[in-house]
């Protein structure tokens, strides 16, 4: 071993502690992606439409990854919030109206949250008047009781148990070459239905409220500037991760119930649907995935609505402040926890079009939040030598351009019958 060595490795380990002690935010932001609405829309569009939709992951991931990675570096950069952003440049009155949005989307995917508890713990026997509440709780006492630091290992440890749709992609033996094939050949089909599965995956991959949350939990992270690079491996990380979660949801629905022609309006239905086709042991753990996905959201979603509302109305926020210190915090978290399971309590509630419309809804408003975030990053006096480059300004612009253009497609074939 020679003295260039000695000095590298040190450097390596180093690096690792330093990385390990800033990853949290990129990876958590993205997986929540996969929530119990993304579960169905990934779902439906796989039984549906089979392997078809595979290829939209290749362009997601990278606008997913630069988009994530703008919030991260403002963050990092200004030591403030998106909300935060927003006020000081476009003032009260914008924000205020760009919260109650927020609000009203965070509330109807929080709803959807909940009903995925619901739905999957039916599955394994448990009636939602046991589970929901029960959940409610669990996901309240998490957040208001921890820290951060305790309640990031909460959320991060979450993450690893999103392997079960990797598992039951494999055991339902996909047909391999197919699925290269139609990851990397781009295919589109000009009706209501395929555009508004489009909007859907796309309102799921990219959606505005993890803009926000990303960077709030980094500026509560507190990572300087010098760390940056290893916030950046965070966000590409998070970003590769969630889509190949995402693309195994598809896969595994579209090996078996579009092979079998079956349709499917929810996750539910794609994990009892399994069970004949890749049985029993296949459709449990699609269902414990839902469970997942669904607790995991429904904690992050009324939590990245509270950072949001609070930072951008000026008032204190934070998972380390005491209800005494940030109680407008800590009110409109509870809010939408008790409202979220509350909806579900009621009988015969039927939520599936409110999960996908939510997933939809979300393509709607994110060119807005877009729009807000690229005159942030690219203000020289915010910024300075942090503003974006080139090619993260066309990839940004690009994706807005896309939304919209789907928004307006989805319109005109809805007015057009």
């Amino acid at each position: 071993m020679n003295s260039s060595d000695a000095v590298k490795k040190p450097s390596s380990w180093k690096s690792l502690l330093i990385f390990l002690s800033v990853m949290g935010p990129g990876i958590i932001t993205a997986n929540v992606d996969n929530d119990a609405g993304g579960i169905a829309t990934y779902s439906v569009a796989g039984a549906h439409f089979g392997y078809s939709l595979l290829w939209i992951f290749i362009p997601m991931t990278v606008a997913l990854i630069v988009i994530q990675e703008m919030c991260s570096r403002m963050g990092v950069v200004t030591g403030k919030g998106l909300a935060d952003l927003i006020r000081e440049k476009f003032g009260v009155k914008v924000t205020f109206y760009a919260m109650l949005v927020l609000i009203f989307s965070n509330l109807t995917n929080t709803i959807s949250e909940f009903s995925g508890i619901a739905a999957s713990c039916e599955i394994f026997g448990i009636s939602k008047y046991v589970s929901v509440p029960m959940a409610a709780i669990f996901v309240w006492w998490v957040v208001v009781k921890g820290t951060y630091k305790s309640v990031e290992k909460v959320f991060l440890g979450a993450c690893l148990f999103y392997l079960a749709y990797v598992i039951t992609g494999f055991r339902v033996e996909p047909s391999w070459g197919e699925v290269l094939k139609e990851t990397i050949t781009p295919s589109f089909h000009f009706n209501k239905a395929f555009i508004l599965m489009v909007m859907g995956v796309v309102g799921t991959t990219i959606a505005p409220w993890m803009q926000f949350y990303q960077q709030s939990s980094v500026v509560e992270k507190g990572i300087s500037v010098k760390d940056y690079k290893y916030a950046r491996l965070d966000v590409i990380i998070g970003g590769v991760l969630v889509s190949i979660i995402a693309m195994f949801i598809m896969i595994s629905c579209a090996a078996t119930l579009f092979k079998s022609g079956i349709r499917i309006e929810s996750a539910k239905d794609a994990a009892l649907a399994l069970e004949p086709l890749a049985g029993r042991y296949c459709s449990k753990l699609f269902a414990f995935g839902l469970l997942n996905a669904s607790v995991f959201a429904a904690m992050i979603l009324p939590l990245a609505t509270a950072y949001s509302v609070c930072e951008g109305l000026g008032w204190e926020n934070g998972v380390d402040k005491r209800f005494k210190d940030a109680p407008q915090f800590y009110f409109l978290f509870t809010a939408l926890i008790i409202i979220g399971a509350g909806f579900i309590m009621f009988p015969n509630i039927n939520l599936i079009m409110v999960m996908l419309l939510s997933q939809a809804a979300n393509s709607v408003f994110l060119p807005f939040v877009l729009v807000f975030m690229l005159l942030l990053i690219n203000d020289k006096r915010l910024m300075g030598e942090h503003r974006n480059s080139r090619f993260f300004n066309i990839v940004s612009w690009a994706t807005v351009v896309v939304t919209v253009s789907l928004t307006l497609g989805l319109t005109i074939t809805m007015f057009l019958g």
